[in-house]
């Protein structure tokens, strides 16, 4: 079972329009050249954990499909990539760095989605 902070990010993400998916979508490969990608391998979920993040972003974002590509060919499956490596950083944030889970997240939080704060900050 997701923990609740999994949850709830991805309820919030639920509500996002198409052009906050495309605007966190690119936000997201802009900052894999400045450590998305090796923040992205530092997050390591079980085989089941990532199943099941898996199933619920695609619950969300299935639905959604078509509305999601006639914003932009493709963004179907963009978004569901972007969400999926967001929430494993939220599932796994102690595993990271609190700079290694901004990267991670700020797509997010830059289209409104409240995530919670890593443990490290304070």
């Amino acid at each position: 079972m997701l923990d609740a902070a999994a949850e709830r990010f991805i309820d919030q993400v639920r509500a996002l329009s198409a052009e906050s998916f495309a605007a966190a979508f690119d936000r997201a490969v802009a900052l894999r050249r400045v450590g998305g990608k090796e923040a992205s391998r530092a997050t390591k979920p079980s085989a089941a954990e990532n199943s099941e993040l898996e199933h619920a972003v695609r619950e969300v974002l299935l639905p959604r499909a078509d509305e999601l590509n006639a914003v932009r060919g493709g963004l179907h499956a963009d978004a569901k990539s972007g969400v999926v490596i967001a929430g494993r950083a939220v599932l796994k944030m102690a595993q990271l760095t609190p700079e290694q889970y901004e990267v991670l997240v700020a797509p997010f939080v830059e289209v409104g989605v409240d995530v919670p704060a890593h443990p490290g900050r304070g």
